[in-house]
């Protein structure tokens, strides 16, 4: 009997892992939604890839607001078999995408949390589903190679032979979404000179949270760099990391962890820096940081400025634009706002879309990513 209660217990334990993930809404709604602001002089022109809690779907709009095109693919329309559950005190990760990337054909790829990635062309059509446990984020190389999180939930015999954990992967996936490569965050940690921050982890469950991956295919031009190409920069939540991971070797190769605290979003920049989303910069407060990789020195960032603070608990988003601008995305807020240099709000959005039983909850917009006024050129009628 208590060995049939200690395998229920640990099925039951990998269950609630695999279906770890996001609310569609957490704050209430306290303001209309659409573009608030629009400073059409200081404002990078573009168009606006959103991702939202309220439904499977992205959307295209542009800077006033206006929705062009959207894609849209329920979690049968991707697994016909897949297993709804009819329960409101659980994270119901199917009934939104969490991440979505577009390429320049109209072609969208999607993430359902921790249950797979969905490539649609711009009618959406399914072109191939891969239910590869994808979470978080993903990137799209050149030659059409994707690199993206994935996960396992199980007992990692070397890490704890008692308990499971959720297990962190990079998984290189060629364009058809078959799998080429798969390296373990937790591996790449633990053959490095930093593998004494693993310490931090707890023993087990989700032990890590990679949040944010980014392939790393061109280096800053005439600048030194602790980067190197082809290999992914990603940021790892419960132990406030940055680092760099060699695929070939399999190993962390650069950290930083000392400028921010449950951080998303860190990109490598043109000018060398690399721009960090910090969650919980205070109570109730967020930033962007713009740190020298080289010199650890912070060379701009954002916390509220003139206009106010900012604050997202969980997920959010920041992006350097071409004009200098800084677009964020303030996630639990339902927000979306871009900053200049001197930290003037120059275009702002806020989500219309409601959840929750009442309907009274702001959708979590997960990511909003400018994109070039020319995207859509050739496909979008």
């Amino acid at each position: 009997m208590g060995e049939r209660n200690d395998r229920n217990k640990l099925k039951s334990e990998i269950e609630r892992l695999e279906s770890l993930g996001y609310l569609a809404g957490s704050r209430l709604a306290s303001r209309d939604g659409g573009v608030a602001v629009y400073d059409i002089e200081k404002a990078y022109k573009g168009l606006n890839l959103t991702v939202s809690g309220h439904a499977p779907e992205a959307f295209l709009m542009d800077m006033s607001g206006a929705i062009l095109h959207k894609w849209r693919c329920e979690i049968r329309g991707a697994w016909p078999d897949f297993k709804i559950e009819d329960n409101p005190g659980k994270l119901l990760n199917y009934t939104f995408w969490r991440r979505a990337r577009l390429m320049p054909n109209g072609d969208l790829f999607a993430i359902f949390e921790r249950i797979g990635l969905i490539k649609l062309d711009k009618q959406s059509k399914l072109l191939w589903a891969s239910r590869n446990r994808a979470h978080h984020d993903l990137d799209i190389a050149k030659n059409g190679n994707i690199y993206v999180l994935t996960g396992q939930a199980h007992v990692n015999e070397e890490y704890n032979s008692k308990q499971p954990i959720w297990e962190d992967y990079i998984s290189v996936l060629d364009p058809q979404g078959r799998e080429l490569k798969k390296v373990s965050v937790l591996k790449a940690l633990q053959n490095s000179e930093y593998a004494s921050v693993v310490n931090k982890a707890p023993p087990a469950g989700d032990l890590l949270h990679t949040n944010t991956i980014e392939f790393i295919e061109e280096l800053p031009e005439n600048r030194p760099t602790p980067f190197k190409k082809g290999t992914v920069l990603v940021a790892i939540l419960y132990l406030d990391l940055v680092c760099a991971v060699d695929l070939e070797e399999q190993k962390v190769y650069w950290a930083e962890s000392d400028f921010w605290h449950r951080e998303h979003q860190p990109i490598l920049l043109a000018n060398g820096n690399i721009l960090v989303l910090d969650n919980r910069r205070g109570k109730d407060i967020s930033a962007v940081v713009e740190l020298n990789p080289l010199s650890r020195q912070v060379e701009w960032s954002y916390v509220g400025g003139r206009d106010g603070i900012f604050y997202t608990e969980t997920c959010g988003s920041c992006q350097r634009l071409l004009n200098g601008n800084t677009l964020i995305t303030e996630s639990d807020a339902g927000r979306a706002f871009e900053v200049t240099r001197d930290k003037q709000i120059v275009w702002e959005y806020v989500s219309p879309y409601r959840t929750g039983a009442q309907r009274t909850l702001v959708a979590t917009l997960f990511e909003i990513v400018r994109m070039e006024e020319d995207v859509a050129a050739e496909w979008l009628r």
